[in-house]
């Protein structure tokens, strides 16, 4: 339809934009206060809506495809959903942090017990890296989460979780399933060919949406930042130093693995659907862990692009390594 071609034609083109426009979306959430507060009612609205769209980009039956490696996958799941976390919470018990302020063990359940970011294998299929990796753990990630986080929330939080550990699983689940049943019925009305050449539209949509995400989680921060700059200012890096810190040490954890392999497994590590569990919770979180959850929103829009030339070196190293070995072999 004609009267549809420019609007189409600029979805597309913002979908082209990638971790560019993701990451201008999370610093504009900041800066407009007035829409934060109107958006705010609609997080989980947004978050049921992006998994949506992740699902609708992502054909399940590829996930089953991709996991060609059930042992690293396997071990890769078993740290990000259980080793890191359990260390977490044992790290902040000691410390006496939970004591001082239950506000912080909430926080640290909700970016380290979800799973990775949806976009995780389109950010890592833009660099050069295995997607394929990257989409297993997002998909078997997402399938497991409902068993793992009340099991986390239970020992991070114990009777202070907002939710019933059986209820937040029953929570997890429902808006999964929900999700994928949309994308499914996407699918199959629209056909596989017409989405698959939608490719950019979906991702131009999505960036709307994240958009509307990032200003709804921002919600309180600005008025935070006039009050007490300095706190706000250290929360945000921390959730740098939160997400870079799982990156880092699973990296050393994995450094046995393939070097591109370590960083697609660290990327998902350190890049959390925080918004899964917190829509699964409810849509609410006590004044302390929504700013760290607004503030965490950060690092997961902007270190895919400030990390991209560090991945893309990778990436060409890997290669490299991949050709002098091709090389070196008989009759290579």
């Amino acid at each position: 339809m004609p009267a549809l071609a420019l609007p189409l034609s600029l979805l597309a083109w913002l979908g082209r934009q990638g971790t560019r426009a993701v990451a201008i979306s999370a610093l504009l959430g900041m800066v407009l206060p007035p829409l934060s507060a109107l958006f705010r009612p609609l997080v989980e609205e947004a978050i049921f809506v992006l998994l949506v769209l992740a699902f609708l980009r992502v054909d399940p039956v590829a996930v089953v495809a991709h996991v060609r490696r059930p042992k690293l996958v396997a071990l890769s799941l078993v740290w990000m959903l259980l080793a890191v976390p359990i260390a977490v919470g044992l790290l902040l018990k000691v410390s006496g942090l939970t004591a001082l302020h239950p506000d912080i063990a909430l926080a640290a359940f909700i970016v380290t017990a979800a799973p990775p970011i949806m976009s995780a294998p389109a950010f890592i299929a833009l660099i050069g890296l295995d997607g394929a990796l990257s989409l297993a753990l997002v998909g078997c990630g997402m399938l497991l989460t409902p068993i793992t986080a009340p099991l986390i929330g239970g020992l991070l939080l114990g009777e202070s979780l907002p939710i019933d550990a059986f209820a937040l699983g029953l929570r997890l689940t429902g808006l999964l399933a929900a999700s994928a049943g949309m994308a499914l019925l996407i699918r199959r009305f629209a056909g596989n060919a017409r989405v698959v050449g939608a490719k950019e539209h979906i991702d131009g949509l999505n960036v709307l949406i994240l958009f509307i995400f990032a200003v709804a989680v921002m919600d309180g921060v600005a008025e935070r930042f006039m009050a007490a700059p300095l706190f706000t200012l250290a929360v945000a890096a921390l959730t740098f130093a939160v997400a870079l810190t799982q990156m880092g040490v699973t990296l050393l954890v994995f450094s046995r693995v393939r070097r591109d392999q370590g960083f697609v497994i660290g990327h998902a590590v350190g890049n959390r659907n925080m918004g899964l569990l917190v829509a699964a919770l409810g849509g609410t979180l006590p004044d302390l862990a929504w700013l760290y959850f607004g503030l965490g929103q950060l690092p997961i829009y902007l270190l895919p692009w400030l990390l991209k030339p560090l991945a893309n070196r990778i990436a060409a190293d890997q290669a490299e390594r991949d050709r002098d070995h091709g090389s070196a072999a008989p009759g290579g």
